[in-house]
C-alpha cells in the first residue's frame, strides 16, 4: 500500500490510482488543489501495484546519448498558434495520420486543466499550447493501454513526471508507444489557478500568445465581460509561478530533471535562439528538439519534410533554459506568501510584496514592444 509521508515524495502522476486493480485509490485535492492518493483500506488487498508503478519511488535512468536541434514548423500560421516552434503539431498530426491518437492537456469547461484523448485533427487545437496549471491525468494511461492493446498508434505528451508514471504503469514496451515530455518549470497550483479566474466569464485563454513576439510573450484570457491581456512579466498569475510560489513541492526536488530521459522526445522552448543559432531567430518561435531513443528519431524522421531544423549542442541549449535538468528553489517565505494569498480571499496581487519589477525596465520593455510592432507595419 502506498504511503505518502512527505508531500514532496508525490508527483500527483496518478499511475497509483490506474493502475490498482480493486479502484482502491481516490486521488484527492489538498487545499492548494494538488491531488494525493488517498486509499480505501477496505477494498486494499495489499497487491503492492501502487507501489511497483509509482515513478518517485522507482527512478529509472537510461544510457541514452541525446541529440538536440533547433526546429520550427515550415507552416507559420501553425507556428504562430503554438507556444514555440510548432513541432508538437507536427508530431500529433502524424500519428493521427496513422489513425493513432494524441493524449495531452486540455481546458475543460470550467478552465480546469485535465488530459484528454484526441483522435480527429480538428481538436488538435485543444491540447495545443501550453497550460500552466497541473493537469488532471485521470484515467488517460488505462485508456492508452487500452489504444495500444487494440493496436493502435498513441502519442502520450505531458510533464516528465507523467511520462515516467505512465512508462511504470504499463510495465511492458509497446511497438506502437511514442512519448513526449516537456523542458517543465514545475506545475502550478490548480486552487490559485481557479481563484486567479474566478467570477470570469472565460472563453478563451492563452498562456503563450505572441502578438508581441515570441520572447516577450502575453498572458491572454478572453472573457465575455473583461478581456485582459497583459505580458507574463507583469502578470500576476505568471510572476507568481516563475518566482516559484505556487508550485508543487516535488517540484522544488525533481527528480526527473536529467540529460538522459525515458521519452522518445523532449520540446522545449530554445531560449538564447538569437546566440545559439541567429539565423533561425525569427522570433515566431523556435523549439528545441530532443531526442533519446531510436523511436524519438524515426518519429522526427516521419516529419522532417515539414519543419526547419539544424542540430545543435545540447549543452549550450541547456545554459539558457537549465529547466531541463535543474530544479527550481522554493521560496523561504512561501507560508507567509500563502497566508497574505488566504487573507487577501486568494488575490494574488499580494505576489508583488514578494516579487518586484523596476518601473524602468516595465517602460523599457514597452517601449521595445511598441518598436517592434511599427516595424512589423512596415513590412
Amino acid at each position: 500500500m502506498i504511503k505518502i509521508n512527505k508531500k514532496e515524495d508525490c508527483c500527483g502522476c496518478h499511475a497509483c490510482m490506474n493502475a490498482c486493480p480493486k479502484n482502491a485509490i481516490e486521488m484527492v485535492e489538498d487545499e492548494k488543489g494538488f491531488r494525493y492518493p488517498k486509499i480505501d483500506k477496505s477494498k486494499c488487498i495489499n497487491c503492492g501495484l501502487c507501489e511497483k508503478v509509482c515513478p518517485i519511488l522507482n527512478v529509472n535512468s537510461s544510457n541514452n546519448k541525446p541529440k538536440a536541434y533547433a526546429a520550427k514548423n515550415n507552416d507559420d500560421k501553425i507556428r504562430l498558434n503554438s507556444s514555440s516552434g510548432g513541432l508538437f503539431y507536427l508530431l500529433a498530426d502524424y500519428i493521427l495520420s496513422k489513425k493513432g491518437v494524441v493524449y495531452g492537456a486540455s481546458f475543460d469547461h470550467n478552465f480546469d486543466v485535465e488530459h484528454i484523448e484526441v483522435s480527429t485533427k480538428k481538436d488538435l487545437n485543444r491540447i495545443m499550447t501550453s497550460k500552466y496549471v497541473q493537469s488532471n491525468i485521470k484515467d488517460t494511461y488505462k485508456k492508452a493501454k487500452n489504444n495500444l492493446d487494440e493496436g493502435r498508434f498513441v502519442l502520450f505528451t505531458g510533464t516528465p513526471c507523467q511520462i515516467e508514471g505512465l512508462l511504470l504503469y504499463l510495465r511492458k514496451d509497446y511497438e506502437k508507444l511514442y512519448t513526449q515530455d516537456i523542458i517543465c518549470h514545475g506545475v502550478p497550483s490548480p486552487q490559485v489557478w481557479r481563484k486567479y479566474i474566478s467570477g470570469k466569464k472565460i472563453q478563451e485563454v492563452n498562456f503563450r500568445n505572441k502578438d508581441n513576439g515570441w520572447v516577450n510573450y502575453n498572458y491572454l484570457i478572453n472573457a465575455k465581460d473583461n478581456n485582459y491581456c497583459n505580458n507574463h512579466k507583469y502578470d500576476n498569475y505568471s510572476k507568481s509561478f516563475l518566482s516559484n510560489y505556487i508550485l508543487r513541492d516535488s517540484c522544488y526536488k525533481c527528480k526527473f530533471k536529467k540529460y538522459n530521459r525515458l521519452s522518445d522526445i523532449t520540446l522545449g522552448d530554445l531560449w538564447g535562439a538569437n546566440n545559439i543559432i541567429p539565423e533561425m531567430d525569427d522570433d515566431k518561435g523556435t523549439s528545441l528538439l530532443i531526442i533519446h531513443s531510436k523511436k524519438g528519431e524515426e518519429l522526427f524522421d516521419k516529419i522532417k519534410s515539414n519543419c526547419s531544423y539544424k542540430k545543435i549542442d545540447l549543452d549550450q541549449a541547456v545554459e539558457y533554459n537549465s529547466a531541463y535538468i535543474t530544479s527550481v528553489s522554493k521560496p523561504k517565505n512561501i507560508e507567509e506568501f500563502y497566508n497574505d494569498l488566504s487573507l487577501n480571499s486568494g488575490d494574488l496581487k499580494v505576489i508583488n510584496k514578494y516579487v518586484k519589477v523596476s518601473f524602468s525596465r516595465k517602460i523599457k520593455n514597452k517601449i521595445k514592444s511598441i518598436i517592434k510592432r511599427v516595424i512589423g507595419r512596415g513590412n
